[in-house]
């Protein structure tokens, strides 16, 4: 299966890794520039030049290289970087301004020869393009292709000398982590109307997420993550809680509502100290924020605010004798939370601190996204816990992370529990929603085409409640943390799982390998992976299906047109021997075009038309739906009957003696009665088919 590449030319889809030599991926390009390079290259010798030239790409090279970053090309004296082209982290717009922040410092530290006042601008744009992935490494021209490359080189004419611009997609993703000022809208050549900007001016601490609005679906695991710290501190037994759950999940929730559950154990009142991981932190950057909550400083503390509550913090906790010692060694973890020796030894104080803290009251030390943390965290916290433990101290230890996220404790097993933060059920989703629509004030008819693309995710929940009517199927948000989990797997279950997207009936190991090229048998064993992974379901027939509407969308939506093509060409002479049917469908009421095979690319919708009892044979997802019985209702054009045996979660079931459903907040309609067991679906609902 030919697939043409813009710099190796055609290639074949039989890698042993990912067999696709180019992808549509979400990346953000930075653009720099050298401000006033032609008077400046005007007065120098061409071999000054390029000596100058030499230091200057060597400078910026290394920071992009620090902050992940792909050198697409140089132009001139310009460097154009890529960031996500090889691999997303759901932070890649993160990571690409902070190093556009980063290069003025960096060149001001160690200034080219001939330029010792070197200025550059740098533009930041985040967009859709076409990745030449076996070139995305330094140096190779032509990795990537499409507009959000021209916007980023446009965007930095609009920078101030030594500062960076960055487009509206760029801001969104960075808002909370990145210091921002909006400016005027500009008006880009090529660009039929003026572009928003916003000037980044630094780094900075986010501030812990607000939770508004009931707590939905999470009492049961609040109640188990209650009674452990309870009886660590009665005990004086110290426990190591983790709450691990994907992004989104409700995880950072989970700990807010633990820290209002749980301020005294038997009267005691309870320290709780929080802190929380932002995406490349500085090593002790986490442990610098429990000294902050602990001493009660603010972001804006002057130095003599932050040496005065240090020292009324630490002034029962410390001897009087190593009081000042312990005031600095914090004072320079707080300026400067790297690896050093400085901050090193500030980290042990605090350690310290804590331990003499829990031997007069309780204390909880939280941490959340740990999974992001430097190792200098982890082994704090493992010394914490350790020490803690020798002294029988009442202490305990809560982190948050992904449920891949894996840590060697210590002390007994006994001492170490894992709570999962599960999917919220259908019913708490649909609650959840109606909550969030009611809020945002939209109708909470939006209900039933959410409830599919949520799976159960409040995060999710939130951002497509917030995305209503955007222009984008797949809120940003929610693109990104699926992009950032496909690029998790490895190139062959990542080809699995595009290629599954592309198939609108189930899947089979026979259907990859004819899909994939791939010998008989190397199928099944990514298959079963990507079952544990929870990307695909088995289906009751023994076929495979893609577990979630939103990865089946963001995998199809990252083929070229031409793989998309083959694949579809494939899967129609796969059928021909064997392979399912792809089912008629419904048109989608967002108004996307179908894709290959006749299977909507986006998300899957009811496999059956108006008054067609044929269809899918089984639906395997459907939520927000109660059945009722010995009630006689009115007809509804606008829903669909599908036969079937296997029952869709919260499917309401229509049998010999009664054809209703009711959905919630919303009125039952009758559907006329069958012979045969069947569900009713509301006609355009996203299903797994």
């Amino acid at each position: 299966m030919p697939i043409p590449t813009i710099v190796a030319g055609p290639q074949r889809v039989t890698s042993a890794g990912w067999p696709v030599p180019e992808e549509r991926r979400l990346v953000t390009v930075l653009f720099v520039d050298i401000v006033g390079s032609t008077t400046l290259v005007d007065r120098l010798d061409p071999e000054d030049v390029r000596a100058l030239q030499r230091a200057y790409f060597h400078t910026v090279g290394g920071v992009l290289r620090r902050w992940q970053g792909v050198v697409e090309k140089y132009v001139g004296d310009a460097v154009l970087a890529l960031f996500g082209a090889r691999r997303s982290d759901g932070f890649d717009a993160y990571r690409a301004v902070r190093a556009a922040l980063e290069i003025q410092g960096a060149l001001d530290r160690r200034p080219p020869p001939g330029a010792p006042r070197l200025r550059v601008r740098a533009g930041v744009a985040t967009g859709e393009a076409l990745v030449d992935l076996a070139a995305a490494r330094d140096g190779w021209h032509g990795v990537a292709s499409g507009a959000v490359i021209t916007t980023a080189a446009r965007l930095q004419e609009y920078a101030p000398p030594g500062g960076v611009a960055l487009c509206a997609a760029t801001h969104r993703a960075t808002v909370g982590l990145v210091a921002q000022r909006r400016v005027p809208p500009v008006a880009l050549a090529g660009k039929a109307l003026p572009v928003d900007v916003w000037h980044a001016t630094g780094a900075i601490r986010p501030a812990p997420a607000r939770h508004e609005g009931p707590l939905v679906g999470r009492r049961r695991e609040l109640a188990a993550a209650r009674d452990l710290i309870v009886r660590a501190v009665r005990d004086r037994s110290p426990r190591w809680l983790s709450l691990a759950g994907p992004a989104g999940s409700g995880r950072s929730r989970l700990l807010h509502e633990l820290t209002r559950a749980v301020p005294t154990v038997d009267g005691a009142p309870v320290r709780w100290c929080v802190a929380h991981c932002p995406p490349y932190p500085q090593p002790l950057a986490p442990v610098a924020d429990l000294v902050r909550g602990l001493a009660g400083l603010r972001d804006d503390d002057a130095p003599a605010a932050v040496r005065r509550r240090l020292t009324a913090a630490l002034t029962d906790l410390v001897p009087p004798a190593g009081l000042a010692g312990a005031v600095s060694a914090l004072e320079a973890l707080l300026a400067a939370p790297d690896e050093s020796r400085a901050a090193v030894r500030g980290a042990e104080v605090a350690r310290e601190v804590l331990l003499e803290l829990a031997a007069r009251q309780p204390v909880l030390v939280a941490v959340d996204d740990l999974d992001r943390a430097a190792v200098a965290l982890s082994h704090f916290l493992r010394r914490l816990f350790a020490a803690a433990s020798a002294r029988s101290l009442p202490l305990a230890v809560v982190t948050l992370h992904r449920p891949e996220w894996v840590d060697v404790l210590p002390g007994p097993r006994d001492r170490w529990h894992r709570l999962p933060v599960p999917p919220l059920r259908p019913v708490e989703t649909g609650r959840l929603l109606r909550h969030l629509l009611q809020r945002a004030g939209r109708p909470t008819t939006a209900v039933a085409r959410l409830l599919p693309l949520v799976g159960g995710n409040p995060g999710r929940a939130a951002a497509y409640v917030a995305s209503l009517g955007a222009a984008q199927s797949v809120p940003e948000a929610v693109r990104r943390e699926v992009d950032a989990r496909l690029d998790r797997l490895d190139g062959a279950r990542r080809a699995v799982l595009m290629a599954a997207a592309t198939v609108g009936a189930g899947l089979t190991a026979a259907t990859v390998a004819r899909l994939l090229d791939w010998a008989p048998g190397r199928a099944a064993p990514v298959l079963r992976a990507l079952v544990s992974a929870g990307l695909l379901v088995t289906r009751p027939d023994g076929r495979y299906a893609v577990a979630d509407a939103v990865v089946r969308e963001v995998a199809y939506a990252r083929l070229p047109r031409a793989a998309r093509a083959a694949f579809a060409r494939r899967a129609g002479r796969s059928a021909e021997v064997g392979a399912p049917p792809v089912p008629a469908v419904v048109a989608d009421p967002t108004g996307r075009p179908p894709g290959p095979a006749g299977c909507p690319a986006p998300a899957p919708v009811v496999a059956a038309a108006p008054g067609q009892r044929g269809g899918a044979e089984r639906v395997v997802r459907l939520r927000g739906w109660t059945p009722i019985r010995g009630r006689s209702l009115s007809s509804d054009p606008d829903r669909v009957v599908v036969p079937g045996r296997a029952a869709p979660p919260g499917g309401a079931a229509v049998g010999r003696g009664v054809a209703a459903a009711v959905r919630p907040g919303g009125s039952a309609r009758r559907q006329g009665r069958w012979r045969r067991r069947s569900w009713i679906l509301p006609r355009g609902t996203p299903i797994a088919a």
